[in-house]
């Protein structure tokens, strides 16, 4: 049986193959997963880091504007700071290096700080909200700072010789 998604293609989003990507992570933490699922999640990092976790495969183009976003608290969305983040978290849990190919995502990432070192609010999604987590849109984010910070530290100091073009 062949998966056919909407529109006829075989591929899945670039939001919904990240949010996959985190409930395995997750799973492989919490329980210990097992060889066939690791490589399964190896295998959807792979299908980001092919297309450097920006660009469409097939036009190479960015795959929307979406993906330059900068805003918390993380919903559904896939944004280069959250897929970044999952990232970071997934070559810590693997003991592994970051791979040079996420490093245009860190350099939007990192273009995204403001002349004080922190990172704004930026869009609001909509939906209920029983109570607000973080700061107006265009205030600074003590969240989206934090998370940002924690990305570019782990990526300066993982792998200083291949990030160094990253760094602006």
């Amino acid at each position: 049986m062949e998966l056919r998604l909407g529109g006829g293609s075989r591929r899945s989003s670039f939001h919904s193959t990240l949010n996959s990507l985190r409930e395995v992570l997750w799973f492989e933490q919490a329980i210990g997963g097992h060889d066939t699922l690791r490589a399964a999640r190896h295998r959807a990092q792979e299908y980001l880091l092919e297309r450097r976790l920006l660009y469409s495969l097939g036009t190479g183009e960015r795959v929307g504007g979406w993906i330059a976003n900068v805003d918390y608290p993380f919903r559904w969305p896939y944004t280069a700071l959250r897929a970044l983040d999952y990232l970071r978290e997934a070559t810590v849990h693997d003991d592994v290096a970051p791979d040079p190919r996420a490093g245009e995502a860190v350099t939007l990432v990192r273009s995204a700080r403001g002349e004080d070192g922190r990172w704004l609010q930026g869009t609001r999604y909509k939906g209920q909200v029983w109570f607000e987590v973080d700061v107006p849109v265009g205030e600074p984010s003590p969240w989206l700072t934090f998370y940002a910070t924690r990305v570019l530290d782990w990526w300066d100091n993982a792998q200083p010789s291949a990030t160094r073009s990253a760094r602006a």
